[in-house]
């Protein structure tokens, strides 16, 4: 790993450890859960290598989680801003007003103590939450817990809350992908299990039904494999709001 991404990675995901419950043992679950997801999880750093994400307005992280994005995102500014950025990579956002929601009290809980006040994460449910109007809007392996009505209810709310030209970054798995797919299924079944949560009711599309879903909404989309080193049939959806 570069020395300049490394120094990255370390700082986005350091806070997890410094913030934690010691005397619990969840400092140091958190700070490993954040480790994995940036170590082997290609969306979050290709977010920043592909300069995506707008460089002001606010940034809606939708089941945020433990706010491993915010993090990241927040330590991507502080990078930048002491010169320690790597040389190819555009600027990162710098004046982002980031927001997390998430339904979990002890995410929540994790993410607030390790951003501070660096970023805002709020306690509800994405299906009752009013939207802010935000430059981007991001669902990351999100919707698959949702039935399609419920779905398509959230993707409105998410279009109508952006900003003429905003983004809608979405990934989920590809129900068309074969193989790569079941992988997918079989991991994520296995992931609630060890939560202690036992389901088999999930709810998965192909690329192509996710990509009618977003234009239908008056959006701009693009798609791309997002799975690079992993055995998962993700795609990202970039979905912009028509000015």
């Amino acid at each position: 790993m570069d020395r300049r991404i490394d120094s990255l990675f370390r700082a986005a995901t350091r806070p997890y450890l410094e913030a934690g419950f010691p005397w619990l043992g969840a400092g140091f679950y958190y700070w490993q859960f954040a480790r994995g997801k940036l170590g082997h999880d290609p969306v979050y750093f290709m977010l920043l290598k592909r300069g995506l994400l707008p460089g002001h307005g606010r940034l809606l992280d939708v089941g945020c989680g433990q706010g491993v994005l915010l993090s990241l995102l927040a330590a991507a500014a502080d990078q930048y801003r002491c010169g320690d950025w790597p040389q190819d990579w555009p600027a990162p956002p710098l004046h982002l007003d980031l927001l997390g929601l998430d339904m979990r009290r002890d995410r929540v809980r994790a993410a607030r103590r390790a951003l501070g006040a660096r970023a805002r994460v709020e306690l509800c449910d994405a299906r009752e939450a009013v939207f802010q109007r935000s430059s981007v809007i991001v669902m990351l392996d999100l919707l698959l817990y949702l039935g399609k009505a419920e779905q398509q209810r959230l993707l409105e709310k998410a279009a109508s809350a952006l900003e003429p030209g905003g983004l809608l970054l979405l990934r989920e798995a590809d129900a068309g992908g074969g193989l790569a797919f079941q992988v997918t299924q079989w991991s994520e079944r296995i992931v609630e299990a060890g939560r202690g949560r036992f389901i088999d009711n999930l709810h998965y599309r192909r690329a192509g039904e996710w990509r009618a879903a977003l234009e239908g909404l008056g959006l701009a989309v693009s798609a791309e494999p997002m799975s690079q080193g992993t055995p998962f049939a993700n795609v990202l959806f970039v979905a912009r709001k028509r000015t």
